[in-house]
């Protein structure tokens, strides 16, 4: 389907900058040209994203926006990476997913961590994070996958949902308690494990099956069982030769995994405008290029209203991004706001998306019209990092007083 020229609002002046309109543009190319018909063509059968345009993202320095340029990265910001997030989005969201995949690989616990560093920048050594559990999605304190010591190894038990290219990752970040779960004590004995594996495989104690999902298409998201996995005593983020004594701040890494959501909150606020806007753009093109009633759709009043009400909430969605990621770049990232980000795009997206299905008509619920993938894709930015009504619990404890518990009769 041919487009009409895009809706990209140019960089407003308070923000904008020459370097950061030339990534935007580069994106804006590369996904229109490259990742748009790859996803039109592999969505539809459930295809993976080719190694090809894995290593020419790699190349235009994708993967490492947010990386050092000591360790070959751009050096640029959260606002740079919500630029080029949009826009791959807007072609594909799982190639915008995949860079997020690079920033994991920073601060490894491992002697060779700054050449790990220096090839996830490239794309080259990517993570894949296991969080979410049977029991236990946005709510990391009710996490039950178990790390015990045993002398110098850590030995995981447990299981886990949700883990997005846990067959392609060179390695896991896995999420569990190095103490038994105290209802008491939700939040404590919780640390990120880090699992080396070889890309394409599961180490040995860890099998899996994908899940099968109805979007997010081009890579594969599993559920994985782990038994007895051992690894070294120091692969723990957050520092070396850590232990299960009570000594330690048992609510440090509750603390590290809740604080690290801001960014991919942020990053999911622009995965969804990018996703709201593929949809608006190419429902603005089928409206000029059908008719119905002897005139083009375009020309009726319900439609043209329509359309300016989706053109506003992206607008607005982009914005609030804008904002928060401004402020992110210098020092300022607030759990708050992060989660308004999210929660505001991601809603924005899910109606954007539904109203451009309901202008094709028909039309838009085939496979033939990209549309349908924007709105399965959109929906699911509502879900993952963290729920709307998550964000809504963190939006509101942040500006009431926490609800007293109910008295017993």
């Amino acid at each position: 389907m041919s487009r009409v020229q895009d809706l990209l609002t140019p960089i407003p002046a308070a923000y904008h900058t020459d370097e950061r309109q030339a990534i935007q543009e580069k994106a804006r190319q590369f996904a229109m040209e490259v990742i748009l018909p790859a996803a039109n063509e592999l969505d539809p059968i459930q295809g993976q994203i080719p190694e090809e345009i894995r290593k020419q993202m790699g190349e235009l320095g994708f993967f490492g926006i947010m990386a050092p340029k000591k360790i070959g990265g751009l050096g640029l910001g959260v606002f740079e990476y919500c630029l080029v997030t949009e826009e791959l989005s807007r072609a594909w969201m799982s190639t915008a997913s995949i860079i997020a995949r690079s920033a994991m690989a920073r601060g490894l616990p491992f002697p060779d961590a700054e050449e790990k560093a220096r090839l996830a920048a490239r794309g080259e050594y990517l993570g894949s994070f296991a969080m979410s559990e049977p029991d236990a999605g946005s709510d990391i304190a009710s996490v039950r996958c178990r790390a015990e010591l045993d002398g110098d190894e850590w030995v995981l038990n447990g299981q886990k949902m949700w883990v997005t290219f846990a067959d392609g990752a060179d390695f896991l970040i896995v999420v569990a308690r190095s103490k038994p779960y105290d209802p008491a004590k939700r939040h404590s004995g919780i640390r990120q494990f880090v699992i080396p594996k070889e890309r394409g495989s599961f180490p040995e104690g860890i099998t899996g099956n994908p899940v099968p999902k109805i979007g997010y298409h081009g890579w594969k998201t599993w559920e994985l069982a782990l038994h007895n996995v051992r690894i070294p005593k120091d692969y723990v983020l957050g520092g070396r030769g850590n232990s299960s004594s009570s000594s330690d701040d048992d609510t440090a890494g509750f603390k590290a995994a809740a604080q690290g959501m801001a960014v991919p909150r942020v990053h999911t606020a622009a995965r969804a405008i990018g996703c709201a806007r593929g949809a608006l753009e190419d429902a603005l093109a089928y409206t000029q290029q059908h008719e119905r009633l002897d005139q083009r759709i375009s020309d009726l009043q319900e439609i043209r209203f329509k359309i300016a009400t989706m053109a506003t909430k992206v607008e607005a969605a982009r914005a609030l991004t804008y904002s928060v990621a401004h402020d992110a770049d210098r020092g300022v990232m607030r759990q708050r706001e992060a989660a308004m980000c999210k929660l505001f795009a991601s809603e924005m997206a899910d109606e954007v998306t539904n109203e451009a299905m309901q202008i094709l008509g028909s039309s838009g619920y085939t496979t033939e019209y990209p549309v349908e993938r924007y709105w399965r894709d959109a929906r699911l930015t509502r879900i993952f990092e963290g729920t709307s009504e998550i964000q809504q619990k963190i939006i509101s404890d942040s500006l009431l007083p926490r609800p007293a518990r109910k008295r017993e009769k």
